[in-house]
Formats: structure tokens, C-alpha cells, sequence
């Protein structure tokens, strides 16, 4: 990895000059009895002037993805140390977004973003640690940590922990849409259950994150086009000398923001934003991402919404031939050069602002100014802008009587840009499944799937009904539109986030069995095809629907959530 960051100070006490503006206040505060615990830790005088940092750190051992991070925040540490700052593990909740998948527990997936966030808020606040290293090992890591950082303004960066190799089966690479395809084929009978099992016992074979632009690695991409993580960061596979060495390199990465001052709200502009979601436009990334850059820009106080995203969208083409779009994986760009490849791809294609500030204290342009290409052309990995895969990105936004605050449509296996339809409305995503499978959902068909937005359930990602009709059958043929997500796995002509969700009296709530829906993404509009009368009198007719949760954590996320168009971050409250 080309050195991408200043060198480290020569000596510990170079870098803690004057540099621990938050810690101080405990190691040289007022109430000097604190600092017996500093010393059971086994600091020295000296050290009470080092700047202290937190590793936010994802504890999961029963997640591949989550696997590796005790020995990340490791590496990190050691990397401190050598730069002459002390940095503390601490543990945050972490849900698996691929365990929790089609069950009651995929409920608490989003919840664990913004608990993420407040975890780390709290310790680092309260600790006054001098700065924040967030590791993003599972879906929502990073975006709880970028969230922290942008509430805290103090120092930090985000670190991938980088993406699971593939698996093989019958001397092919696999990964985890292999996984869900498979099930998806062998429950429609296009393909053996022994293939499809045979499959899922070798897709994951260690530690990482899925391997493919789905929301991990979208977020990943994503925060190297910002700013908030170091050249090659989204690209280092999870396991290899690449990783341990970035990790190790924190530490110089850390005392250079801080000499500099360099604070996530400096490096969070609108700007840096827009180069977030371009970078998704051009990769084929996840609709997750833009929820987490709506709740990043309203925690840096940013106004960037999903007008800006929807202008984005149609500028943006589609550059990068990534799985569930193509059948490229990180590993795959990885070994063309890494993330700084297609980031520099972008810039010369003139669709990032490279004057943006980054953790390395360049400038996004300054960063990859040496990087050569690879091949570029209408074949290869990376597309020309006069040869992309798809000439506008596959995520569009729709405004339309459905969906006033909005909807976020990924359609990448979608021919042509409108779609009409009658409506098929469900409650359950197993439903969708097994009506899927019964041959009820048929090419024409707008599957509505309902009652399961961040108030009502948590917004769980649904990715047993999109998958379902991801099959030769209906892929592309049919359309799917929810108030909650999907997985980045996913693939065909899905509409999500629908704002308002049905539980605060969306009309998506309203929805019946043979209404006619169609959207227009080149307009950006979606249409129900119900007049206001009709919808009033439906509404009127609709028994009062109590929310209720039996977990605890979902009653206090629903309590405070804000919509999807705001990226479901908490409201502030005032007593």
C-alpha cells in the first residue's frame, strides 16, 4: 500500500504536545484522585499528557463478519503506541445482519446502528477521549461510528475490517448472493437442494464482511469517497498483511489529524456527501447507504437530502462491474489496485469534487494523484463513461401519492424505466415467499410489503421476500415496494424506505389487493392510481392500529425514530 499519511511524530512526547485537548481534563484535572486508575492501568506521569483514543470496537464472535475485530483493535493500539498516543478498546453492540435474516431478530438490526452511535458518544464523551477510530466490520458499524464522530466533532476516522474471501464450489468463486440465489433457485425447482446446501457450506470460509457492494461495502467505498477513511481502506481483504499494516498505520493517521486539528465536521461537507453518494451511484451499491448518509448529514448538521440524492442518481452512471450488479467482488478490485482505482477512475470521469478534505489531510485529488489505472473499457472491471453499465445508477428516488416523503428504488434488473402493475399486499415477509413459491406472484405484479417501517418493527431488512423474487420467473417482471429495507444482496426492481412508513399513516397503509401502481424513474414519480376520495374513505375506515413492542430496545428506538427520508436518526427531545 502506497503510503498515503504523514510520517509518525519521532517521539511520543512530539505528538502529545499540547494534542490531548479532552483527556487532559481528567489526567490534569481538578480531581486528581481519578488518576489512581490511570496508574492501575500502568501509565506513568509522563503519559498523562499522551492524547487518548477510543477503538470502537463491534464484539460478535458468533459473526464471521465481527470475528477479527478484537485483533483489529489490536493492531490499531499498537499502532498508537508507536505514534506516541494511548488507545482503549471499548465493545459496542453488534447485530448480524445476515443471522438475523427472516426472523424477529432482524428487527434489532437497525436499532444497533444508532445504539452503535450512542455507545460510542457516551464512552468517548464521557471518557473524553481525545479522538475516535471506528472499525467496520458488519453492516452497521461504520455508519453508527461515522454518526458518533459527527456528533462528537472530535478527531477520528473509520477503518474497514475489510471483506471475507470467496468461497468455492465446483472450482467456482463464491459469496454470499450465491447463498440467497441458490435457496431462491431450489425453492422454485431450477436448481437441486443438495447444489443449493452444497453452496451454503463453503460460500463464508472466515473472517469479513461480505465480499460483494452490498451494504458493507458500499459503506466502505462510501467513506474513502468523504474522506473519513484512509486510501485502500474499503479494499484490504480482512485477512492478509494489507489489513494488519493499514491498522497499524492508525496511529500516524491519528496524531496528524490532531497537529492538524482536522475535525469529522471539517471533512463532512456537503461536498464530501455528494462524493459518498456518487461513489454508490457508480459502484451499484446498496439502498442502505442512503439512509445512513441522510442520518450522517443530519448528525453533522448537513443539510443533504433525498432531492440531492435523487439529482445524483440520474447524473451518476454505473462504472464498476460489482456483484448483484455484475459478478466483480471486492477481492476482485482488490487485485486491480484497490479502492483508490475506481476512485480515481471517478475523479477523471469528473464525479467527485477532489478538493474535498480527507483523514490523511489531503485532499481527495492529492490522495490519488499517483495512482495508475488498470485497463478501463466496455469488457473490463471499470467502465468508460461512453460504456457503462447502466448509463444512469441503478438507485433512483420517486416522489409521488404513495410515497410523499419519498422511496428509494433499486432496479437493476429492470429493461426499462416505468413499471405498472396491480398490487399483491402483504404483512409478513415469509408470506411473500411462500406465496412466491405457490406461483400467486406473477410477471405484472407490484408486491407491497407493509407494516414494517422503523416504528412499527425496527425496519428489518426483508431479504427472504426480495429474494424470492429474484428467479428467472419474475426477475425484473415484478416490482416490490416496502416501508422497510431490503439487503444489499439484493437484486430485480425494488422499492424501499417508503416515506411514510404505514404505521404513521403512510398511504401505503392504504394499499389493497388490485390497486394499479406504476412508477416513473426517469420522472421520478410513483403513482397510485387511487383518487383522494378513495384513499380518505379507506382511511377512514381503518380501525386504530395500536404499536406495540415486546423488546424493550424497539420500544425506545419507535419512541424517538425519525422517518427514512431523515435516515431513521433519534429526535432530539426536550423535557
Amino acid at each position: 500500500m502506497p503510503d498515503s499519511v504523514s510520517s509518525p511524530p519521532a517521539s511520543p512526547q512530539a505528538a502529545s504536545a499540547s494534542l490531548n485537548r479532552n483527556s487532559r481534563e481528567l489526567t490534569r484535572g481538578w480531581q486528581k484522585g481519578v488518576t489512581a486508575f490511570y496508574y492501575g492501568l500502568g501509565m506513568s506521569d509522563a503519559d498523562f499528557d499522551r492524547p487518548q483514543i477510543g477503538v470502537g470496537t463491534p464484539l460478535l464472535d458468533g459473526n464471521l463478519c465481527n470475528l477479527h475485530a478484537h485483533q483489529l483493535a489490536g493492531w490499531v493500539r499498537e499502532g498508537c503506541e508507536e505514534a506516541g498516543l494511548l488507545a482503549f478498546a471499548f465493545g459496542t453492540p453488534a447485530v448480524s445482519d445476515n443471522i438475523t435474516q427472516g426472523h424477529a431478530g432482524g428487527r434489532a438490526s437497525l436499532p444497533s446502528r444508532n445504539a452503535i452511535a450512542n455507545a460510542a458518544e457516551m464512552v468517548c464523551s464521557a471518557h473524553r477521549y481525545d479522538g475516535l477510530v471506528g472499525l467496520h466490520c458488519c453492516d452497521k458499524n461504520g455508519p453508527g461510528f461515522a454518526m458518533a464522530l459527527a456528533r462528537l466533532n472530535d478527531h477520528g476516522l473509520i477503518v474497514s475490517g475489510g471483506s471475507i474471501l470467496p468461497g468455492n464450489h465446483c472450482g467456482r468463486d463464491t459469496t454470499i448472493l450465491d447463498v440467497y440465489d441458490c435457496q431462491a433457485k431450489a425453492q422454485q425447482g431450477s436448481m437441486s437442494q443438495e447444489d443449493a446446501d452444497a453452496v451454503i457450506r463453503t460460500a463464508c470460509p472466515g473472517a469479513g464482511g461480505c465480499g460483494i457492494n452490498a451494504s458493507f461495502n458500499t459503506w466502505a467505498v462510501a467513506c474513502e469517497a468523504m474522506g473519513l477513511s484512509v486510501p485502500y481502506s474499503a479494499s484490504n481483504p480482512a485477512v492478509g498483511p494489507e489489513k494488519e499494516a493499514e491498522c497499524k498505520a492508525v496511529g500516524a493517521v491519528m496524531a496528524n489529524l490532531l497537529r492538524l486539528d482536522l475535525r469529522p465536521r471539517d471533512i463532512l461537507t456537503k461536498a464530501a456527501l455528494e462524493n459518498g453518494m456518487r461513489s454508490l451511484c457508480a459502484s451499484g451499491g446498496s439502498t442502505n447507504g442512503v439512509l445512513h448518509l441522510l442520518a450522517l448529514a443530519a448528525e453533522a448538521g448537513v443539510d443533504f437530502t433525498l432531492t440531492d440524492i435523487q439529482r445524483i442518481c440520474r447524473e451518476t452512471p454505473v462504472l464498476a462491474a460489482f456483484a448483484p450488479r455484475g459478478a466483480g467482488t471486492m477481492l476482485d478490485l482488490h487485485k486491480l489496485g484497490g479502492t483508490p482505482v475506481l476512485l480515481k477512475h471517478m475523479l477523471n470521469c469528473g464525479l467527485l469534487d477532489g478538493e474535498c478534505v480527507t483523514v490523511t489531510g489531503r485532499t481527495l485529488a492529492e490522495n490519488h494523484a499517483e495512482i495508475a489505472l488498470p485497463p478501463v473499457g466496455p469488457e473490463e472491471f471499470l467502465r468508460p463513461p461512453e460504456a457503462p453499465l447502466n448509463a444512469a445508477a441503478d438507485l433512483q428516488i420517486c416522489f409521488g401519492n404513495l410515497a410523499p416523503g419519498g422511496v428509494v428504488f433499486k432496479v437493476s434488473s429492470l429493461k426499462e424505466p416505468r413499471f405498472r402493475g396491480r398490487a399483491l399486499v402483504f404483512e409478513e415477509a415469509k408470506a411473500v415467499a411462500d406465496a412466491a413459491a405457490a406461483g400467486r406472484v406473477t410477471p405484472g405484479t407490484v408486491v407491497v410489503l407493509r407494516g414494517l417501517g422503523p416504528i412499527a418493527a425496527g425496519m428489518p431488512e426483508v431479504l427472504v421476500a426480495s429474494a424470492a423474487l429474484s428467479t428467472p420467473e419474475l426477475d425484473g417482471k415484478v416490482a416490490f415496494l416496502s416501508d422497510t429495507r431490503v439487503s444489499g444482496v439484493s437484486h430485480g426492481a425494488i422499492g424501499v424506505h417508503c416515506a411514510p412508513e404505514a404505521a404513521a399513516g403512510g398511504p401505503i397503509g392504504l394499499v389493497e389487493d388490485g390497486d394499479e401502481i406504476a412508477f416513473d424513474l426517469t420522472a421520478g414519480t410513483l403513482t397510485w392510481a387511487v383518487s383522494e376520495e378513495e384513499a380518505a374513505r379507506r382511511r377512514a375506515a381503518l380501525p386504530p392500529r395500536a404499536i406495540t413492542h415486546d423488546r424493550r430496545y424497539l420500544a425506545e428506538f419507535a419512541a424517538t425514530v425519525s422517518g427514512a427520508d431523515r435516515g431513521c436518526v433519534g429526535k432530539a427531545l426536550t423535557f
